[in-house]
């Protein structure tokens, strides 16, 4: 197991290399730059002397080739400077910084919700197959997969602000926003997290009572199922205690698909419902071009997908003992 990680971690490096490569390529793709837009911009008010042009080309190094920017921008990034922001006139990490913490919350509460609620559905669906309430949770996942988030989103915008007097979108009310924090700050935010948890969550759900009740059906006609009801054990404890527990390893494998969705997951949503979460940023960073900005997304987004992928075989090999014995000879 010990010699498996070593592995893994030593392969990771030439992993984000290439897609460091790959990924400030396609970002300096599209003609022009945040500069050329920004001197557009000043002409417009009026005319402006080449030299203030050369000045600001020359201070953000695009009177450079694009290997020796890419050279000075990943060489910083591994030291922790991650560049500074173009359009924001910041630090990248301190304007990502601000907006991982909330993207973590979202996105957390959003997987814990997926799961209190799926497994157990799930699992009555598929030991009642075809039974009324299986026909319910399966219109029901449907349903929830049919209906776009971002509409389900200002439907419940619209309920929580006439039936709950909460704020629309947001995380905060308005007397919070640039309150300190307080233990009535912390209420008002648990408050407005119940709405992107449920938006985010929904159609995670949907997709996950499918799922679970389709590999749980097919673990129960296994036979080492039929053997042990045949000696008697306990229907409900041989179900959780074997064919769920084995009817779990799709999930786990896709535990660190979890981690990239902070940089960019339900872009959308965030818009819709005003948070201040990473992936408007980023969405922001690539309209306006701002290299530092995308780039450091992009290169954050690949480190925790290959981190998140590390970390879900170790859950398999742990959870799964099939993988520990194939591993071991």
């Amino acid at each position: 197991m010990l010699q498996f990680i070593v592995k893994r971690l030593l392969f990771m490096i030439p992993t984000l290399a290439v897609i460091s490569i790959i990924s400030y390529i396609i970002i300096e793709l599209p003609p022009g730059d945040y500069v050329t837009t920004y001197i557009n911009t000043l002409m417009e008010a009026g005319d402006i002397p080449d030299h203030v042009i050369e000045n600001l080309r020359h201070q953000y190094g695009l009177n450079q080739p694009w290997y020796v920017r890419y050279w000075k921008w990943i060489t910083r990034f591994v030291r922790g400077d991650m560049g500074y922001s173009l359009a924001w006139h910041q630090p990248v990490r301190d304007l990502i910084g601000a907006r991982l913490l909330y993207s973590l919350l979202i996105s957390f509460s959003a997987l814990m919700f997926t799961w209190v609620v799926a497994f157990p559905i799930g699992i009555y669906s598929a030991v009642k197959q075809y039974s009324v309430g299986d026909y319910v949770f399966t219109f029901a996942g449907f349903l929830g997969l049919a209906i776009p988030n971002f509409l389900l989103a200002l439907i419940l915008m619209y309920l929580s602000y006439r039936y709950l007097d909460t704020g629309v979108g947001g995380l905060f009310s308005q007397e919070y926003t640039t309150a300190p924090w307080s233990f009535a700050k912390a209420i008002d935010l648990l408050k407005h997290l119940a709405i992107p948890m449920i938006v985010v969550g929904t159609a995670g759900t949907a997709g996950t009572i499918r799922v679970m009740r389709a590999n749980l059906l097919d673990e129960l006609q296994k036979p080492y199922v039929m053997t042990a009801r045949a000696k008697g054990l306990q229907y409900w404890k041989l179900v959780l205690r074997y064919p769920v527990r084995l009817a779990l390893n799709p999930f786990i494998s896709t535990v660190g698909w979890v981690l990239p969705s902070l940089i960019a997951g339900e872009t959308i949503v965030s818009v819709v419902l005003a948070l201040p979460t990473a992936g408007p940023l980023f969405l922001q960073a690539l309209l306006e071009e701002d290299m530092y900005l995308a780039g450091s997304f992009v290169m954050l987004a690949a480190s925790l997908t290959v981190i998140g992928t590390l970390l879900s075989d170790i859950l398999l090999a742990i959870i799964d003992p099939r993988i520990r014995y194939e591993g071991a000879t």
